[in-house]
């Protein structure tokens, strides 16, 4: 696996919110550099982020689309 990210790969990225969240902005927004998936707070993005591996994100999703999470 690739080095440890930090915080700062994740500043100049363009985030994105999933197009069923709500219009009053109450949902996390993800960015995706390199092998990596960071994820935040749509209504307070300048605190830190949670940084996991896009192989794990992609499990996430995966096991929530088939409901088995």
């Amino acid at each position: 696996m690739n080095d440890a990210p930090t915080a700062d790969l994740f500043r100049a990225t363009d985030w994105f919110k999933s197009s069923y969240s709500a219009a009053d902005n109450e949902c996390v927004e993800v960015s995706c550099v390199s092998a990596w998936v960071g994820i935040r707070d749509s209504k307070a993005f300048s605190r830190n982020r949670f940084i996991v591996s896009a192989d794990a994100f992609a499990f996430f999703i995966s096991s929530v689309k088939d409901g088995s999470q």
